[in-house]
């Protein structure tokens, strides 16, 4: 499984698509946060915060992880290098955790450069260090749990089909979905009481608790089942080409 990870990990490295991702993602977030003459302009706020990144990040993976993970089992499957993977002696859990977390690797390597914006935020408090640093090590965990339940999901939509590009269309759409989705179910005010549930089905509720810098049981027990689910959901697609 190890070596497999290396693979999948240097395949992305020695291509344009992990660079591509890292750099594209770095652009959008920079120009937003630091650039754009936007209310969300950290320059223009007045306050010590990196609220600007932690609520467009989420936006920018929801396109960036589908392209990463598009091609992880559609192009093993279009090449028919898929079952020759299957010959080695490794399980298909083993082969999609391998795949899960070079996807998720080159998420974090794309998340490292931005620790520069904190140290930048740090440096402008004013007096210095006047941030809450607890607010922005909790929303980087909980950034990385939602980047593990985006890479998740576009594995699972990679695996159930051979088009990388309806990989991508599906993944996107599946995050959005899960991320926004039930927000807007609940704003139809179908259901009542339990309009309050159907919020905290989306990935969005979550994720916003855990920015608050409070690491809730709840929080991370959702995200490690939404993460768990779809990676079950993608061995069973794959268990099935041989039945």
């Amino acid at each position: 499984m190890i070596t497999l990870l290396k693979k999948e990990i240097n395949t992305f490295l020695s291509s344009l698509i992990g660079y591509i991702a890292i750099c594209v993602f770095l652009l959008v977030t920079g120009l937003f946060a630091w650039v754009f003459p936007f209310d969300s302009n950290i320059l223009d706020m007045g306050y010590a915060n990196l609220d600007t990144l932690f609520s467009i990040a989420p936006w920018v993976f929801m396109f960036l992880i589908p392209a990463i993970t598009m091609r992880s089992f559609a192009e093993e499957k279009k090449t028919g290098t898929i079952e020759f993977l299957q010959t080695k002696p490794l399980s298909d859990l083993e082969i999609i955790l391998a795949k899960y977390f070079a996807g998720f690797v080159l998420v974090i390597f794309s998340l490292l450069p931005t620790l520069v914006y904190y140290y930048s935020v740090y440096q402008l408090g004013f007096p210095a260090g006047n941030v809450d640093s607890g607010s922005v090590w909790g929303s980087y965990i909980g950034l990385l749990f939602l980047a593990g339940g985006f890479v998740s999901i576009g594995i699972f939509a990679s695996a159930i089909t051979d088009n990388q590009i309806v990989s991508f269309i599906l993944a996107v759409f599946l995050c959005w979905f899960l991320h926004t989705g039930f927000e807007y179910i609940s704003a139809l005010a179908l259901f009542g009481k339990v309009d309050s549930m159907i919020i905290s089905l989306g990935i969005n509720d979550h994720y916003i608790s855990m920015s608050r810098g409070v690491l809730d049981t709840r929080d991370l027990t959702y995200f490690l089942s939404l993460i768990a689910l779809f990676i079950l959901f993608t061995k069973v697609k794959l268990a099935s080409r041989k039945w």
